[in-house]
């Protein structure tokens, strides 16, 4: 097996991009990346991207962008996964270096998202649900958390109000990430009185989409020739599953298999335990999905990951930290981009580059995307050398 290591990131700071293109969003992320690994020439570029035919009227990606970068003549390709899709993008690049059929390659997610507003926005991100069963009927991304979030509450009972427990979590780590779209912490008595967006889910409940890029390159740890002024991020886990895509083709709905089996299947791969790990960067675009995931993987009780927030638990300092620079509620949520700046918090973790919001003694990270609600689960597992 070939080690693949990652050996450059670069970051765009979400947020509303009105005089960038797709294209100069993504470049910006690509060349920060490619100045944090001087010394490689990527052979293929993969690309996760969700909404770019529907919301920026560009398709073919692989040719716009080398060629945008001066990187033409290499591979590009196209991944999409609605929200996974930098991550599935990842994935790709891994396996590809695994194959040896390319030695180094770089991964970039990247979403435009504020080229269009209003209704015709929020039907472009509908369509990570079925069309012919969903998506049709009027049911948006958001109406699908405020479904499961209600029947949670249903099923076990909890105050509505114990869900500010992660939007809190992670609008108070998003405070030490320079790349933050918030920056100030959110106190619990501003979540109680937000207006709500689809009920039970309020304004806080729901991560704010943004425009984004993100870029990683990869490559086989025998081509990094000289000792790294910085720990090496080594990718020891990578996995996709799938579950059926309309809610109500699942036999439980609160129980997220997609996000259990590709995190069980990485952890196997690295051969650890999901509570082995130092952190946990996980899919929070609403409240009601890190609630989920933690359930589904086994860090959290059936019904009990709200009481387990307030306690402390998944905070930086806790059992098992999550959200660790602000995930998508506090960085914001770039949307098919989500997975790729996911990652590359979780090398500045690694790396011990992540400042104030720096988890002590990180050494082996859990990284997972969610495309949909938890139609698709992709998760890596990372490890500092």
């Amino acid at each position: 097996m070939v080690d693949v290591v990652i050996s450059g990131i670069g970051m765009v700071p979400p947020g509303e991009y009105w005089d960038l293109s797709l294209r100069s969003l993504a470049a910006k992320a690509i060349l920060a990346a490619l100045k944090d690994a001087p010394t490689l020439k990527p052979d293929a570029m993969y690309i996760g991207n969700f909404l770019g035919s529907t919301l920026s009227r560009q398709a073919n990606l692989g040719a716009l962008l080398t060629d945008n970068v001066g990187l033409g003549g290499i591979e590009g390709l196209t991944i999409e996964a609605a929200e996974a899709s930098a991550a599935g993008a990842f994935r790709l690049a891994y396996l590809a270096i695994q194959s040896g059929f390319v030695q180094t390659a770089l991964v970039v997610g990247v979403e435009k998202f504020t080229d269009v507003v209003g209704n015709r926005a929020e039907s472009a991100v509908a369509e990570a649900l079925d069309y012919d069963y969903e998506n049709i009927s009027g049911l948006t991304v958001t109406g699908a958390a405020a479904l499961l979030m209600q029947r949670y509450l249903h099923e076990y009972q909890v105050p509505r109000e114990s869900f500010g427990a992660f939007a809190c979590l992670a609008q108070g780590n998003a405070a030490a990430n320079p790349y933050a779209y918030f920056r100030k912490p959110l106190k619990m008595e501003a979540y109680r009185v937000a207006p709500m967006v689809c009920d039970p889910l309020n304004l806080h409940d729901a991560a704010p989409m943004l425009d984004g890029a993100a870029a990683l390159i990869l490559t086989c740890a025998d081509r990094i020739k000289e000792k790294p002024d910085l720990p090496l991020v080594k990718v020891t886990g990578s996995a996709v599953a799938v579950d059926a895509l309309s809610l109500h083709d699942r036999p439980d709905p609160l129980a997220f298999h997609a996000a259990a089996e590709s995190l069980n299947s990485a952890c196997h791969q690295a051969g650890m335990m999901p509570g082995d790990a130092d952190f946990f960067e996980l899919t929070d675009s609403f409240s009601i999905y890190a609630a989920l995931t933690l359930e589904a993987v086994g860090l959290a009780p059936r019904g009990q990951a709200c009481r387990m927030a307030e306690a402390g638990e998944f905070a930086r300092a806790g059992r098992i930290p999550v959200s660790t620079l602000g995930g998508m509620k506090g960085r914001g949520n770039p949307l098919g981009a989500g997975g790729a700046y996911q990652l590359a918090e979780a090398v500045l973790q690694l790396r011990g580059q992540a400042g104030d919001g720096q988890v002590k003694d990180a050494r082996r990270a859990l990284v997972q995307s969610l495309g949909g609600p938890a139609g698709t689960g992709v998760t890596h597992v990372l490890e500092r050398v």
